[in-house]
């Protein structure tokens, strides 16, 4: 057998390559740091490799916790950082055989790119030379005995024999070095059966090759090794192209900055510098069809700018002097100057990738469940090859080993493994195109089966602004001159109720002196005629108001009572708001308000929007308490909110989605957020994660069914090693493009 030697150590301008990467530092409980690495891993060829990945790291000195995540080839590490470094944890992994580079690098995706590259060079050398293999061993099928001279035969044979020796060496490769590191682990991956085939097989071939007399006999094995290695091949090389479609947009996002960018100094000079060498305050020129490199704000020029990826608006958006543009995001139209605000973690685009590795990288606990049953389901794989072959040395000894064999092949469980990790990869992709991040795998399963959707008011089904609901004028009053001196007073507030005011009511341009602003009051102001005016709370203006709405009075200080106008005012409506409920109802979902707003403000937006079950003046604990009984009575619970307070509900819910605008306590005890706050988003995911769950158990049954058909027909000698390879690789094929259907 082949075996992976240990790849050499870091050398020192790698280790000082390592230690200069971006870490996120975590302070622990005892006063400590720890620190925080993702890795994408060379030379993962199964499933299988994650476990192994995950036992290595771990055994190094000073990890606390390692997972690997299969589908995207990503090691996600917490160490102490006194008692190990980067350098250590990649010198470990290449001890074992595998590469190791930092998630954020460049080289990173390089490296995948060459071992795309040399994935199809194998299943090139493997196909081309089963073709010639086919060649030279067909006339020993087709010719009687004793047709063939012995020693044409004998060339024959050896040609099949050298052509077979490349696929062996180079083809084979990751079979083989999949197998050796899962066996120096102590463990069975999925790869050493497989492995096992394909070198008994070669036994066999070169035993008939050297001696067909021998107790081999003259069975030709080698035209169905270099077959089924071609399936295999085949169908992992396709099986890598869909996972990496499944992941596009995701892999956009994490690599959407760009390279380098114009900055200018002190006297105005432009010059090219590195992204990396940006500090907060830089003014940096971005031309059209580039990515911005920070948060930042425009100081010359105006565009259009593609957020779709960072807010899930779809439409591009106008951007001029004064507005703020988001790393990250897309210059469409014209270069424009951009002052740097803030850069890496702390840009919108920087959080967004911490929380995509954070879920690309945390295993679900259902994949834990299928590594923990896959060592004794592989090792009675063994054992049920081995029972097989026992068995055919008694009825027919020539077919032995071909049907030890084709079990070994057929029962390889691929298709298994791939049947969830592929829709729900799938599937978050989908949805990061919509602007929803997935952050719990295994939350697309319990996203499908929820009963009951928990809404949050304010900030959720609301907006931050207000909108005038009713004007009344007092009797007898000049109505027009009460507007126009409203608004015109209102303009020279920020307050949320100026600002709707002014949004509402016609412009009006008056002459004021003596303006001041009062905090909590309103705006006083006095006229060209030299009367004073308010605009601001009833109580302070003097006019009496009733109601738990937000109002506002304007009118002239020492008038009669009679001379004011009363505004009232609302919440306004997120705007697909009204859909995201109707679309929950159709659904079949019971809808409830969780609101710490006062009864009135709550049972009105409630009201506006037909939800009849309302709790308002709601705590933290009343909303986490209300969740319980729902939850005891056997509902299954989505919560949408965004707020601090909304946080510990967020994490007792079933399932949860936070908005993107929220707090960042909020998301992080999420499930899901939704970058744009679009609120019909929520619905729509719970759409796919219905079609997810379905497309799982399709794929699930397919694996069980091709399992349970091709399994006997191994045992029975009725399937050839090079059928079952072929069967092997359309089955993980299936279940990979069953999948993708997921990401249109």
């Amino acid at each position: 057998m082949l075996t992976a030697a240990a790849l050499p150590a870091l050398d020192a301008r790698e280790r000082a390559a390592l230690d200069d990467t971006r870490t996120e530092w975590v302070q622990r409980a005892d006063g400590g740091r720890e620190a925080r690495s993702v890795f994408v891993v060379q030379g993962m060829h199964c499933a299988a490799c994650a476990g192994v990945i995950e036992q290595v790291l771990r055994s190094v000195p000073g990890v606390t916790l390692a997972e690997v995540h299969a589908a995207q080839a990503r090691a996600r590490v917490h160490w102490d950082p006194s008692a190990t470094g980067a350098a250590d944890l990649v010198d470990a992994l290449r001890r074992a055989g595998y590469g190791a580079l930092p998630a954020s690098r460049e080289d990173a995706a390089l490296a995948r790119r060459r071992e795309a590259r040399q994935a199809l060079w194998r299943l090139f050398v493997a196909g081309f030379c089963m073709m010639q293999v086919m060649m030279v061993t067909t006339p020993v099928y087709v010719a009687a005995i004793g047709e063939i001279p012995a020693d044409q035969l004998a060339l024959l044979r050896w040609s099949a024999w050298v052509l077979t020796l490349p696929v062996l060496i180079f083809s084979c490769g990751p079979f083989f070095q999949g197998a050796w590191r899962a066996v120096r682990a102590g463990r069975i991956g999925m790869d050493v059966p497989v492995a096992l085939g394909m070198a008994i097989t070669f036994v066999a071939g070169t035993a008939t090759t050297f001696d067909p007399a021998g107790p081999f006999g003259h069975e030709v094995y080698l035209d169905s090794l270099t077959m089924f290695v071609t399936f295999l091949l085949a169908g992992r090389w396709l099986e890598r192209r869909a996972r990496d479609r499944a992941t596009a947009a995701i892999e956009a996002l994490l690599h959407r900055l760009p390279d380098s960018v114009e900055r200018a100094d002190a006297g105005g000079t432009m010059a090219r510098v590195p992204v990396a060498h940006l500090v907060a305050g830089d003014r940096v020129r971005v031309a059209a069809g580039q990515a911005f490199p920070g948060d930042g704000r425009v100081v010359s020029g105006e565009t259009q700018v593609d957020e779709a990826m960072l807010t899930g608006e779809s439409r591009p958006v106008d951007r001029q002097v004064g507005d703020t543009v988001l790393g990250g995001s897309i210059n469409l139209a014209s270069p424009v100057m951009v002052h740097v605000l803030r850069l890496g973690d702390g840009t919108r685009h920087g959080q967004i990738v911490r929380l995509l590795e954070r879920a690309l990288t945390e295993r679900p606990a259902a994949l834990g469940l299928a590594d923990r049953i896959a060592g004794p389901f592989l090792a009675g794989v063994l054992l049920m090859a081995a029972a097989a072959a026992a068995a055919w040395s008694a009825v027919d000894p020539a077919r032995a080993l071909s049907v030890a064999v084709a079990v070994l092949i057929v029962t390889c469980p691929c298709a298994l493994s791939l049947a969830a990790p592929a829709a729900w990869l799938a599937a978050a992709g989908a949805l990061a195109r919509r602007g929803v991040l997935v952050q719990r795998f295994d939350a697309l399963e319990v996203l499908a089966g929820v009963d009951t959707v928990c809404v949050d008011k304010t900030g959720t089904l609301t907006s931050d602004t207000l909108a005038l609901a009713d004007t009344v004028v007092a009797p007898g009053a000049d109505g027009a001159l009460l507007r126009a001196s409203a608004v015109s007073l209102a303009a020279l507030s920020r307050h949320p109720l100026s600002v709707a005011l002014v949004a509402a009511l016609a412009p009006s341009q008056q002459v004021w002196t003596a303006v001041r602003e009062v905090g909590g009051r309103g705006v006083e102001a006095t006229d060209t005629a030299g009367r004073v005016w308010r605009l601001g709370a009833p109580a302070w203006v003097g006019v009496e108001a009733s109601g738990d709405r937000p109002r506002v009075a304007c009118a002239p200080l020492g008038a009669a009572r009679r001379e004011h106008v009363l505004f009232a005012f609302d919440e306004v409506l997120r705007a697909d708001a009204p859909a995201a409920i109707s679309s929950w109802r159709q659904q079949g979902l019971a809808v409830r308000m969780l609101s710490g707003d006062s009864e009135g403000s709550a049972r009105r937006v409630a009201a506006r929007l037909g939800i009849a079950d309302v709790r308002a003046g709601a705590s933290p604990d009343d909303k986490l308490a209300t969740l319980a009984r729902l939850q005891a009575g056997g509902h299954r619970v989505l919560m949408v909110g965004d707020g601090l307070n909304d946080g510990p509900v967020l994490a007792r819910a079933d399932v949860s989605f936070a908005l993107a605008h929220g707090s960042a306590l909020a998301q992080q005890r999420a499930d899901f957020i939704v970058l744009g706050s679009r609120l019909a988003e929520i619905p729509a995911a719970q759409q796919l994660a219905r079609r997810v769950v379905r497309v799982t158990r399709q794929n699930l049954a397919w694996a069980a069914a091709y399992n349970t058909a091709c399994v006997p027909l191994a045992l029975m000698g009725a399937l050839p090693p090079w059928a079952a390879g072929a069967g092997m690789a359309l089955s993980s094929l299936m279940v990979v493009l069953n999948a993708l259907r997921l990401a249109r």
